[in-house]
């Protein structure tokens, strides 16, 4: 195989620096199941048959790439999401899926043959940003959601995820899932904690129980210009008070709680609204803490609706439990590796997959820590320790 292996990724790398972005930020607009995604998609099938990996999908629209025909339930399974956040960075998700197939190369360079299936995958809306619940697709193969709600779930066009897809999702495919005898995912480092290592690449020990929440904050709309103040019945109020409840409420738990998201109607300069929606997503080390940081901002919103005459409805869209990560497998991993094992605040389809078999993830070094922006980055040279620590793990675990 000619060229160094950082060239290598460069090159791979460069065939889909394109796609998806935005020409303004520099960020990526790659939401799930659209022409970007879809290009991928394409990509993902191109690169799987230039290696003779036949590609089979699940009905959900996660696709599968396997070195080996899966018969029992040993096969090693790998990969990532290619969606993006709206303006996100280059590397979360993507960094999983070409890593993978590099890794495949470096594999089959050196002689390897595996004794167990390899099997590379594509999930599909990890972000949740089109369709609003995160890991979908890893969430319906494992039967973590049910296929008749996450049919109807619709993007801010109306679109539905069954429209999206061509047709209702499959839902649970425990034949396939049962097939698998391991996972990991190698993703960018979302934080600096590698930095302050000085490692390329690290091994995660658990993730963050995390979930978002949906307030919608009903008022009355009418006239900025002529409603006096002692009138008004403004859901802006309750909407700003409440982000700003939640970071006090989070600060103080040393927890994390953002509102990154809000839909304002009717959305003129010149009127009050009548209804504020809001999503808070609130991430904490542990159960109770994350649990707490939701009741207080919940109590903190309905006192103050009270206070501004408007009406607050509450919806739970999605809620993940703290996942640690198979002690044994990450130690396996760090010691062979040599790599620090850190926990991560971010979820990943490993986090869903993680209940259901043994599951580990590897992070490559971010000098700038910055995620889900276009700020994100990663040196071709930290990328290529990420392949060939990849591939070393793949190696471990698919050859007897």
């Amino acid at each position: 195989m000619s060229g160094d292996l950082a060239s290598r990724f460069r090159a791979l790398w460069d065939e889909i620096a394109p796609v998806g972005r935005d020409a303004g930020s520099g960020g990526y607009l790659r939401y799930a199941l659209t022409e970007p995604e879809r290009e991928l998609r394409a990509w993902f099938r191109s690169q799987a048959q230039r290696r003779g990996l036949p590609v089979t999908e699940d009905g959900n629209g996660n696709l599968f790439a396997h070195w080996g025909e899966p018969e029992g339930s040993d096969a090693v399974l790998t990969g990532s999401h290619f969606d993006s956040v709206p303006h996100g960075g280059a590397y979360d998700g993507p960094l999983g899926i070409v890593s993978a197939f590099l890794a495949v190369d470096e594999l089959r360079a050196a002689g390897v043959a595996p004794d167990r299936p390899l099997v590379l995958a594509a999930f599909v809306e990890e972000e949740g940003a089109r369709f609003g619940v995160p890991c979908l697709g890893s969430r319906l193969l494992t039967g973590a959601l049910a296929a008749d709600r996450a049919a109807g779930l619709r993007d801010a066009a109306g679109v539905s995820f069954a429209e999206a897809l061509g047709g209702p999702p499959a839902g649970a495919r425990p034949d396939l899932l049962g097939r698998f005898g391991a996972f990991v995912e190698l993703h960018v480092e979302q934080g600096r904690a590698l930095v302050d290592a000085d490692a390329p690449v690290g091994v995660a020990s658990a993730i963050w129980p995390h979930g978002r929440w949906r307030f919608d904050v009903v008022g009355e709309g009418n006239h900025a210009g002529t409603t006096r103040m002692a009138d008004r019945r403004d859901p802006m109020l309750t909407y700003a008070f409440t982000v700003l409840a939640a970071n006090k409420e989070a600060r103080l738990r040393g927890a994390h709680a953002t509102v990154g998201r809000v839909s304002v109607e009717p959305n003129a300069t010149n009127a009050i609204p009548s209804k504020v929606t809001g999503w808070l997503d609130a991430r904490a080390a542990d159960p109770e803490t994350l649990s707490g940081l939701v009741d207080a901002v919940r109590g903190k919103l309905a006192e103050r609706a009270r206070r501004d005459g408007t009406e607050v409805t509450v919806t739970e869209e999605s809620v993940t439990p703290l996942v640690a990560f198979d002690g044994g497998l990450a130690k396996r991993l760090a010691t062979l590796l040599d790599a620090p094992v850190l926990p991560t605040g971010a979820g990943h389809d490993a986090g869903v997959l993680a209940a259901h078999l043994p599951t580990a993830m590897l992070f490559v070094r971010n000098p700038t820590g910055v995620s889900h922006s276009p700020a994100e980055a990663a040196r071709d040279a930290d990328c290529a320790a990420g392949v060939r620590a990849l591939a070393r793990a793949l190696e471990e675990l698919t050859c007897r």
